[in-house]
C-alpha cells in the first residue's frame, strides 16, 4: 500500500480489532469476485471471492463482551499476549455486512469500496480486502515474467484519499501455521496482514495479541510490535494523482518486529529498518509530466473516466527465471493504449522502474536510496517469486494527510526543490477530519482483474496517439 502508509482508522461498534478464535455469532461469507487468467490464446475466468481483513471486525470474549473498546484492550481479557489471543474471537461477516456495514459490495468482475459508512453502531472509514483462493486460503500471485492488468474508476476520489491496489508477502494461510496454534481463524478472516511500513496498528501479529506499550491515544492506535514484509504498490491514486512502487525488505515473508528494525520514523529509524519504506515510486507528476493524469480532457488519462492499468514484470532473460530488471506500465483508456510518462527530470531517464532510474532519481531528488539497500529490483523479484496475497483498499492518511501521493512533501522542504511536488492538492486538504467530512459518499471501483503472460492481457485493445513518446 505505500509510500508513506497509515491505515484509515475505523470508528465501529466501540470494539474495532481483530482475534484469533472464530465467533459463532455471524457466519462469514465471502463476496464473489471473478478474476481472469490469461495467455497468447486468450484469458480464461474464474470465481474467486474476497475477505475483510480482520482488524476491521468485530471481537469478543465469545459472548458479547469486548476484548478491545475505544482503542484500548479490554485488560480483565487481554491482560498479556497469549491470554489475550486465547480469550478473543473474531466474528463473520455476511455479505449484507460487508455492504451495509464497511461499504464493500461486488458484482461480477467489480469491486467497489465506499469510504464512510454510518451505522446505528458507529461510523467505519475506508477499508481493506484480499482476494481468497478458496474459502481458507489467499491466492497467491507470482508475477515475475507476468503482467498484471485492473480496470479502475477514480472520478469520486477527491485529494486526501488513496484507492490502492497492491501486493504484499502475506502467508497464504494468513498466519496460522507460524502461529503455533494460537490462529484458529487464518485467511478465511482476514488475519496476517503485513507491508512494508512494518505497521504497529495490527491488534494481532502472528497469533499474538499486540498488547505490550499499547497506545491508545495515537491515530491510528498501536503497539510495540510491528508486521514486516516484501510489498508491490501497483497503484496508488485519487482523481489527481497516481504512482506505483516497489518496496524490497531483506527479510523474507512476515516479519514481526521490535525497536530499531521496525524503521520507526518517531525514532529517526526510518532507514535503519528491514524495509525500504520509501520505495522507488513512479508517479508521472513528480517526474516532471503535470498533464499526464488528472480530470478531464486536459490529462492524456483522464481520471474521471475508468482506465486500465497495465503493469508488466519484466526478467533479465525472458524467463520465470531471470532476475527482476524492469516494471513497466502503460494505461488503456477508450480502447487506446497510452504509454507511462517520460521523466522530465535533469539526469533522470525513462518511463519504467529500473535499478538504473531508481538510482538516478533518489540522487536528483536528493532522496536516501533504501531501495539500493533493500537489494533493489533483484530483492523484489525474489519476493514476487515466492508470492504474494493481492489487497485492495482505499484509506485517508493520520500520519501525512496523503501529502506524499498528491501534493507538495515533505512541508520542511521548500516549494519547487525537485521532488517535493508530487501533485495539483492542497497541503490544507488531505486531512482524515478534512475529507470525512467533505467527502463522505467518495468511493474507488476496480474491476476485470487479470494475469497473464507479458502482453497477454490486453490482446483486444488498440495503439493510438496517447503515447506520450
Amino acid at each position: 500500500m505505500a509510500f508513506y502508509w497509515a491505515p484509515a482508522v475505523l470508528a465501529l461498534l466501540a470494539a474495532t480489532s481483530v482475534s484469533q478464535k472464530i465467533g459463532t455469532h455471524v457466519q462469514e461469507a465471502h463476496p464473489p469476485l471473478e478474476m481472469s487468467t490469461c495467455t497468447a490464446s486468450g484469458c480464461t475466468t474464474e470465481m474467486k471471492s474476497i475477505v475483510l481483513d480482520s482488524n476491521w471486525r468485530w471481537v469478543h470474549n465469545g459472548q458479547y463482551t469486548n476484548c478491545y473498546k475505544d482503542g484500548a484492550w479490554v485488560e480483565s481479557l487481554c491482560p498479556d499476549p497469549e491470554t489475550c489471543a486465547k480469550n478473543c474471537h473474531i466474528d463473520g461477516a455476511t455479505v449484507a455486512d460487508y455492504k451495509d456495514t464497511y461499504g464493500i459490495s461486488t458484482s461480477g468482475n467489480e469491486l467497489d469500496l465506499g469510504f464512510v459508512v454510518e451505522t446505528k453502531y458507529g461510523t467505519n472509514f475506508g477499508s481493506r480486502v484480499y482476494l481468497l483462493e478458496n474459502e481458507h486460503a489467499y491466492k497467491m500471485f507470482h508475477l515475475k515474467n507476468r503482467e498484471f492488468s485492473v480496470d479502475v474508476d477514480m472520478a469520486r476520489m477527491p485529494c486526501g484519499l488513496n484507492g490502492a491496489i497492491y501486493f504484499v508477502e502475506m502467508d497464504a494461510d494468513g498466519g496460522q501455521s507460524r502461529s503455533k496454534g494460537l490462529n484458529e481463524a487464518g485467511a478465511g478472516y482476514g488475519t496476517g496482514y503485513c507491508d512494508a511500513q512494518c505497521p504497529h496498528d495490527m491488534k494481532f501479529i502472528n497469533g499474538l495479541a499486540n498488547t505490550v506499550d499499547w497506545n491508545s491515544t495515537s491515530d491510528p492506535p498501536v503497539g510495540k510490535a510491528g508486521i514486516c514484509c516484501a510489498e508491490m504498490d501497483i497503484w496508488e491514486a485519487n482523481s489527481r494523482a497516481e504512482a506505483y512502487t516497489p518496496h524490497p525488505c531483506s527479510v523474507t515473508g512476515p516479519y514481526a518486529c521490535e525497536g530499531t528494525e521496525c524503521g520507526d520514523n518517531a525514532k529517526d529509524d526510518r532507514y535503519k529498518g528491514v524495509c525500504d519504506k520509501d520505495g522507488c515510486d513512479f508517479n508521472p507528476y513528480r517526474m516532471g509530466d503535470e498533464d499526464f493524469y488528472g480530470r478531464h480532457q486536459k490529462f492524456k488519462v483522464d481520471s474521471t473516466k475508468k482506465l486500465t492499468v497495465v503493469t508488466q514484470f519484466i526478467t533479465s532473460d525472458g524467463t520465470d527465471a531471470g532476475d527482476l530488471v524492469d516494471i513497466r506500465r502503460y494505461y488503456v483508456q477508450d480502447g487506446v493504449v497510452i504509454q507511462n510518462g517520460n521523466s522530465s527530470i535533469a539526469g533522470v531517464n525513462g518511463n519504467s522502474i529500473t535499478d538504473e532510474f531508481c538510482n538516478e532519481m533518489k540522487t536528483a531528488f536528493g532522496d536516501i536510496n533504501d531501495f539500493k539497500k533493500q537489494g533493489g529490483l533483484k530483492a523484489m523479484g525474489e519476493a514476487l517469486d515466492r508470492g504474494m496475497v493481492l489487497v485492495m483498499s482505499l484509506w485517508d492518511d493520520s500520519l501525512s494527510d496523503m501529502l506524499w501521493l498528491d501534493s507538495d512533501y515533505p512541508l520542511n522542504k521548500k516549494a519547487g526543490t525537485p521532488g517535493i511536488a508530487r501533485g495539483p492538492c492542497k497541503t490544507t486538504t488531505g486531512s482524515p477530519k478534512y475529507v470525512r467530512a467533505k467527502y463522505p459518499n467518495a468511493s474507488a471501483q476496480y474491476s476485470n482483474i487479470k494475469v497473464g503472460t507479458i502482453g497477454s492481457t490486453q490482446l483486444q485493445t488498440r495503439s493510438g496517439s496517447g503515447s506520450s513518446d
